[in-house]
């Protein structure tokens, strides 16, 4: 099992700098990680250092609350993708899920998934950690529908990361074609493992060089 390939090598948080950016982007070429994962302002900067390898860039939208309006979120994907995203990871609006809008759920993930027809794929972060078993299915449904590619456990900066469980639930739901990405607090090889085990076929990490090599890391966050 080739687990770091299967990796988004993550860095967003609020003290990113070009500095640590390229530090990111360097272990991606080495050892070779499905993508590096950024704030939109990091885009184009990171196609640069990526450029000539196989690894993709990765941009959040909508990160990490979720309840910029539709239109925001479709804006601001248009532009990732013209800086040179090949992959958007959005945030789904939590608080109109919980109130049972899922007309306006869906809605919300299809401006993203129009925004990005042809041009990249799209992975739609329900936030599990702060939904009910009910609501995790729904989100899971509504994405579906809406044409996404991927469901996602976490962003990493709430309440609770993926677990097991919700992963396994994720892949019952979304059936088999649709991909599943486990995040938030996934930080070894063993943890890595069991996520991928339970359905995941990618994983959201900060700790990505530790669980690639094999070891354990202490590293708090995403």
């Amino acid at each position: 099992m080739n687990v770091a390939s299967m990796i988004d090598h993550t860095i967003l948080k609020p003290d990113t700098t070009r500095e640590k950016v390229k530090k990111v982007c360097e272990e991606a070429r080495e050892h070779k990680f499905a993508s590096v994962c950024v704030n939109p302002y990091y885009v184009s900067y990171v196609k640069e250092l990526l450029d000539g390898t196989d690894v993709k860039v990765t941009s959040v939208i909508g990160f990490p609350l979720g309840s910029s309006i539709k239109e925001v979120k479709a804006f601001e994907s248009e532009k990732a993708i013209e800086d040179g995203a090949d992959e958007l990871d959005m945030v789904i609006n939590i608080g109109a899920l919980k109130d049972k809008e899922d007309d306006v759920v869906r809605e919300d993930i299809k401006a993203v998934v129009d925004a990005a027809k042809g041009k990249a794929i799209v992975k739609v972060i329900v936030e599990t950690c702060l939904l009910t078993e009910e609501e995790k299915i729904r989100a899971c449904k509504i994405s579906k529908e809406a044409g996404a590619d991927f469901v996602k456990t976490s962003t990493g900066f709430s309440t609770g990361g993926a677990t097991v469980e919700d992963v396994k639930l994720m892949r019952e739901t979304v059936g088999e074609k649709m991909g599943v990405k486990a995040s938030g607090g996934v930080r070894d090889i063993n943890k890595a493992k069991e996520m991928i085990e339970a359905g995941a076929t990618r994983i959201g990490a900060s700790s990505s060089v530790a669980i690639a090599e094999g070891k354990e890391s202490d590293e708090g966050g995403y």
